[in-house]
This record gives C-alpha cells, structure tokens and sequence, in this order.
C-alpha cells in the first residue's frame, strides 16, 4: 500500500530522517513510536509533500508519489490529521468539513453520511465555530475534516493529545471502526503505550531519524520499550 524506501529529509543542517524504510499494509493500522523529536511528525509530514524529499521514494499503491503537491496527495488518497488538530477556529465546523470537498470527484461533493455516524456531536453543532468546540470535539472535527475525502490511508499524528479520557475511548473506538470493519489503512504516531497495543497491528519505533525496530504488535518487547520509548 505505502512504501518508503530509503528516505532522508533535512531542517537547515539538520539530518532529521535518515535512509527509512517502511511498508504500511493494506488495510492493517501501523503505528509509528519514539520519544519526541525523532522524526514521528516529520515521517507524517514526509508522506503529504509538507517536507520536501532530500532522496528516496515514496510509494503508494505502487506509484511514486514524491513528485506530487502538498495540493495533490488527498486526491491520491491521503487523508492527515496533524498534530494539534490545526482546525480553522473561526469556521463553523459545516465550514471545516466543507474545505475537503474540492477534493472530491465532481458529482460526489457531499459530506459521506458515515461521517455523522462515527461523530454525531458534530452534525448537531454545524453551525458552531471550531474555536468554541472542547478540545475532544476539536479532534473529533479534525479526524472527520480528514475523512470527507475517503481517504485510503488515514495518518493520524498523536491523536490523544491533550484529550480528557472519556474522548480518548471514543477516538479509539472510531480508530477501530475505521481499520477493522471499514478497512481503512491506518499510519497513527502515539505516545501511549497502552493505546498504541490497544489499535495497532504493526509497530516502527524511530531514533534519531532511523528505524530501530519493527514488527507485529504483539512482538514489542519490555526492552524495546526501555531503550527506545520510556522517558
């Protein structure tokens, strides 16, 4: 489905990611690990062209797509939620949504009804302004912005963030329906533990830019976790 191959990417004279490579299955939910400033959300980055590539290639679907425009990916089929959830306050969350909808083939510009399905707090607050939603409803918007296209691989930057835990099971939840029953392809950067085994069926643990580990879930050791995850 997704494919780096050998990627390296610089800040100014910063070496930030360093010869990754990573397959992303189709259909399965990857989640990317490390403490901060590895290179989590610059690897998401990466993916939707916000980064320029230094060299390497990324596949999707077997296609390069590193030539494409940030513009382009979601007509590709990259839906992002970026880390702090980036909405547009002062739009109205019918406003947020509406912005996906360009992105869409020509006939088919209307909000999917599975969205309101999966969040139904936002179809009663359309006419609310981003910036007056709580800081769960904010990520449920920003997770739902994302899906307006169909995307075919969801990548999800530390959805958890700074979400009270009530909102944090539902997200897991809607993560789950979205992998599991819809088979979205998942690529999700987290810092809990917990809810990265909870989701995920196949880790890549980043240091220094370079992937260190990976493999199924199940097979992330108490060691892994101590060299590369505790603080």
């Amino acid at each position: 489905m997704l494919v780096l191959d050998t990627v390296n990417q610089y800040y100014g004279q910063s070496h930030t990611l360093r010869d990754l490579s990573l397959d992303i299955p189709t259909g399965e939910c990857t989640v990317i690990m490390g403490r901060n400033g590895v290179g989590k959300t610059t690897l998401l980055q990466s993916i939707m062209g916000i980064n320029p590539l230094a060299s390497g290639r990324i596949m999707l679907d077997g296609q390069p797509i590193q030539g494409h425009s940030v513009e382009a990916r979601p007509t590709l089929g990259l839906g992002y939620v970026p880390q702090g959830r980036q909405i547009f306050p002062l739009l109205s969350v019918q406003e947020n949504l509406d912005i996906g909808l360009p992105m869409r083939p020509r006939g088919q510009r209307q909000i999917p009804s599975y969205i309101f399905e999966l969040f139904p707090v936002l179809k009663d607050m359309l006419a609310r302004r981003g910036g007056d939603l709580s800081g769960g409803q904010q990520q449920q918007l920003a997770i739902a912005r994302a899906l307006v296209i169909d995307p075919k691989v969801l990548l999800l930057d530390e959805p958890t963030e700074g979400i009270q835990p009530n909102v944090v099971a539902e997200i897991a939840g809607i993560i789950q329906k979205l992998n599991k029953d819809m088979g979205m392809t998942v690529v999700l950067v987290e810092q809990k533990l917990p809810f990265a085994r909870k989701l995920a069926d196949r880790f890549c643990i980043l240091d220094r830019g370079q992937t260190v580990a990976q493999g199924p879930m199940e097979a992330l050791t108490g060691d892994q976790v101590k060299a590369y995850l505790t603080v």
